[in-house]
């Protein structure tokens, strides 16, 4: 048991680096390419990527999963799956061409043809790595993943700029997009060290193609619920203003993004070894819960006090009108930080038919918000969303945790202590910039309001609330050595 919280936490403390350091390479190449770049040419590639989205979903199938989450796995099975991933994402590269015309005639934008065909290309490319990045996350090599998705932003930001210079336009964005995929899948390769063997027949891969595919649709489902608002406001709204909502969504699901990242894919491992053991289950993830939470509070009254400066500073002056726009979505930095632990919860314990059943019950909500707020442009979209997202949190943890060895009540001191800690640190920043913000410049305002929030809220929740202990344990676990070894990648256990 000693070992495997050590490797755990260790394996967490490496994809928390990394995804820090990710995460800093995105805002740098966003902040040039947001200066380099318009927003219709940031809108017409998002009009594609959307759609690309749902064929992304197909691609794994679910499989990835299935790897990670399965107690024994042999290479033979493995190798099934990796023929089965590639066969599907052929087809779907295939299906793109088709898909193409259909994407140009429905948002009457030409252009759209052929950007659609070269995305879909990263598509093919990617299909060739979802299985060896499931070894790799099943055996906690998390630095090996993480040094490949760091290596793909830098050379992907490193195209997407040249060719923005180059005056390749929304080009740009499109090679930054396949070379992310092709570096990553090379890195993949090279790092896991496995080549699949020939597919086969009667090695018990049809179950997990069926649980696959229940994951896929509970994925599909959920991707269409979070995404048919850029849908919308492209087809009806048009590209300028897909791009200028697209940039904003983007920018105030980074954090988020990184952090479900970092953290989502280590407890999901961590858990899927841990199902058969209800104690020790349910005291890793509500510990994991209060990490995720405790982290995502100062960054969401960030975003939400800091609004102005942050888009000014990243993506510049001619970005202004994304200004309302980030403000009205911060409230889904906190509702996705309550609800997404849940998503690895249900699917180390097997129950992907009741995240399915979730997410069947959301998905119509979101969509009648989004047309809701539709006739209000991007503001009233993005009110839409987050309201929507709010009022469906309780219900949906309601959903989660019934009959499980977790109840509500375990949550209130784990939510409740870093709430209290955020409203206390808020109040202090808010009352800060409204002193002395003005008369400074915004980056100087940004930097003495955050450390003002960000000392007070550690002070409070360290101090106050009595979590130093807490922190301090998972530091001292970090620092220790585990004796054994990683996890197998692939083997009869």
């Amino acid at each position: 048991m000693k070992d495997f919280k050590e490797r755990t936490l260790r394996a967490g403390l490496v994809k928390a680096i990394a995804q820090g350091v990710n995460f800093i390479i995105r805002v740098g190449s966003l902040m040039v390419l947001a200066r380099l770049l318009d927003p219709e040419d940031f809108g017409l590639v998002g009009m594609v990527t959307v759609i690309m989205g749902v064929f992304s979903m197909f691609l794994d199938a679910g499989l990835a999963i299935v790897t990670v989450q399965r107690a024994t796995i042999t290479n033979e099975q493995v190798s099934t799956l990796f023929w089965s991933n590639m066969f599907v994402g052929a087809i779907l590269w295939l299906l793109s061409f088709g898909a193409a015309p259909i994407l140009a005639s429905f948002y009457h934008e030409p252009r759209l043809f052929w950007i659609t065909v070269a995305v879909a290309t990263g598509i093919l490319i990617s299909a060739a790595g979802v299985q060896h990045s499931a070894l790799l996350q099943r055996g906690m090599r998390f630095g090996a993943l993480s040094v490949a998705a760091i290596l793909a932003q830098v050379l992907s930001g490193a195209v997407g700029i040249g060719m923005a210079l180059g005056g390749f336009g929304y080009w740009a964005l499109v090679g930054m997009a396949i070379m992310a995929q092709a570096t990553n899948v090379v890195c993949l390769w090279l790092t896991m060290n496995w080549v699949p063997g020939l597919p086969r027949r009667g090695v018990g891969v049809v179950t997990m193609i069926r649980f696959g595919g229940m994951a896929t649709l509970n994925t599909l489902i959920v991707y269409v619920a979070c995404n048919i608002d850029k849908i919308l406001l492209g087809r009806f709204w048009g590209a300028e203003a897909l791009g200028i909502y697209g940039r904003a969504y983007q920018l105030i699901n980074i954090p988020t993004e990184n952090l479900n990242s970092a953290i989502g894919g280590v407890a999901f491992s961590a858990l899927s070894r841990l199902h058969d053991d209800a104690s020790r289950f349910k005291r890793y993830f509500l510990n994991y819960y209060s990490l995720v939470i405790s982290l995502t509070l100062p960054i969401t009254i960030a975003c939400a006090l800091f609004a102005d400066d942050i888009i000014l500073l990243l993506l510049g002056p001619k970005w202004k009108d994304a200004v309302p726009i980030f403000r009205l979505l911060v409230p889904t930095i906190l509702a996705f930080a309550l609800v997404n632990p849940f998503s690895p919860f249900l699917m180390s314990l097997g129950m992907v038919g009741r995240s399915l059943k979730i997410a069947f019950v959301l998905t119509p909500v979101m969509i009648a918000a989004y047309f809701l707020g539709l006739p209000y442009g991007p503001n009233g979209v993005a009110f839409a969303y987050s309201a929507a997202m709010t009022l469906s949190v309780i219900p949906l943890i309601a959903g989660c945790i019934h009959g499980t060895m977790v109840s509500l009540r375990d949550f209130l001191p784990v939510v409740g202590r870093p709430i209290l800690s955020a409203i206390v640190a808020a109040a202090l920043a808010f009352a800060v910039q409204l002193l002395c913000g003005q008369s400074l410049s915004p980056l100087l305002r940004l930097i003495l309001g955050g450390g003002i929030l960000l000392l007070s809220y550690l002070w409070m929740l360290f101090y106050v609330m009595g979590q130093k202990a807490f922190y301090l344990d998972l530091l001292r676990g970090l620092k220790k050595r585990s004796s054994g070894g990683e996890i197998e990648s692939v083997a009869v256990l």
